[in-house]
């Protein structure tokens, strides 16, 4: 209607109905989501080359579903559930609306006890709930060198949080290369057999990617 104005020095009533109807009845653009990665070398993407790195690699997938998302790293290599508790509060700033939370691998690595773990993780959660942020909780599982207890006390958490505080659950990091077998999956990780390659990650993505949408979707309605 902007021509209206400019011939004819204003808008007239029917112009300005016309105006009224457009607005109201034009549809209201999604507002875009912002989404934190919380986790270890996982998240920031060790060994590979930035684009390459899982954060990247999920905003390309997202990209391609055309979903407005900004995703911010905020993988830090060698972290544990404790050092993510410490600095979860100065990470969900308020600009954050959902987080993706993949913490608990370098425990394992390092055979801390499963129960300050999952002690851990729930004050993340609890931090993100306090805050009204959206979670999803991606699933890790333990070797089985620490023995059948250990194994059922590390895996069963991630579900049992999940559902504790209200997150969504995706089961398994690693669900995307197909096998736990690692002689099965060699070509799809780098040469120190815990980080995914660039061909790895991908498939992670690919895996994982329907879960963050539903994380997005969540956080928007």
């Amino acid at each position: 209607m902007m021509w209206c104005s400019r011939l004819y020095g204003g808008v007239t009533g029917l112009s300005k109905a016309l105006t009224l109807v457009f607005l109201t009845s034009a549809p209201l653009a999604a507002e875009q989501v912002a989404v934190v990665a919380f986790g270890d070398s996982l998240t920031q993407g060790y060994g590979l080359i930035e684009q390459d790195g899982l954060v990247p690699q999920m905003r390309r997938w997202l990209e391609s579903q055309e979903v407005d998302v900004r995703l911010v790293n905020a993988g830090v290599s060698g972290d544990t559930t404790a050092g993510g508790l410490a600095r979860i509060d100065w990470t969900l700033s308020d600009d954050i609306d959902a987080m993706i939370v993949t913490l608990g691998g370098n425990d394992m690595l390092r055979g801390f006890d499963p129960a300050l773990s999952r002690q851990n993780l729930a004050g993340i959660l609890a931090a993100a709930q306090a805050k009204d942020v959206d979670v999803l909780l991606v699933g890790m599982t333990a070797a089985g060198n620490y023995g059948p207890e250990y194994k059922q006390a590390f895996d069963e958490m991630y579900p049992e949080l999940a559902k504790e505080y209200g997150a969504l659950f995706s089961e398994n990091f690693f669900a995307g290369l197909g096998s736990q077998d690692p002689s099965e999956v060699a070509n799809l990780m780098q040469p120190d057999g815990i980080h995914p390659n660039a061909k790895g990650v991908a498939l992670i993505v690919e895996a994982l990617g329907p879960d963050v949408l539903r994380l997005v979707e969540q956080t928007q309605n």
